[in-house]
């Protein structure tokens, strides 16, 4: 099923160089362990950030960014996808809410709540999006390490999702960013 609204739906993540986004239990260490950016670099999320107006996140995102202190979202609005979780801790009750819907449904919604562009993280849920065709950009940010195994981007798909470079950059410390317009 394709994204039928006018909501525009973005991966912004990061990977290892063997595609994966976390080790097995979750531990995103490898992404800040030896290799850092430039002063004040944030490899473009800070202007990626301010232009979506509603973040979309797995169960085990959730419970992985709740270990941050502070919250990195601030008042941003955050939908938690889960089946299985039903409460939020109270300090991010305004902010944050719990949705069991398919991916359909919630853009659905979300398209009728007036959100304009979803920002997706989390492996299962960028899978599930992009598997139902509603992923319409992705930037995809290569630290240069090998963890060998852990939580994949990618899964399983039943047919080729075809992709377009829009750009690619990369920095002095080996960081390659490329930006995708997902094909519909």
């Amino acid at each position: 099923m394709k994204n039928a609204t006018k909501i525009k739906i973005s991966v912004f993540i990061a990977i290892s160089l063997d595609g994966f986004i976390a080790r097995e239990d979750g531990d995103v260490s490898w992404l800040h362990e030896g290799v850092e950016l430039g002063e004040g670099e944030d490899a473009g999320f800070g202007v990626f950030f301010n232009a979506i107006d509603v973040l979309v996140m797995g169960r085990g995102s959730f419970e992985k960014v709740l270990e941050f202190d502070p919250w990195p979202y601030g008042a941003k609005p955050v939908i938690v996808l889960s089946k299985s979780l039903t409460e939020v801790p109270d300090k991010l009750r305004d902010t944050v809410r719990i949705d069991a819907s398919t991916p359909q449904k919630l853009v659905e919604k979300l398209s009728q709540e007036g959100y304009k562009h979803i920002y997706l993280d989390g492996g299962k849920v960028i899978q599930s999006f992009l598997r139902e065709g509603l992923v319409d950009e992705m930037t995809l940010t290569t630290i240069p390490v090998l963890i060998g195994n852990g939580i994949p981007l990618f899964g399983e798909i039943e047919k080729d999702i075809k992709l377009k470079l829009l750009e690619s950059r990369s920095w002095e410390n080996s960081f390659v960013q490329s930006k995708y317009q997902v094909m519909k």
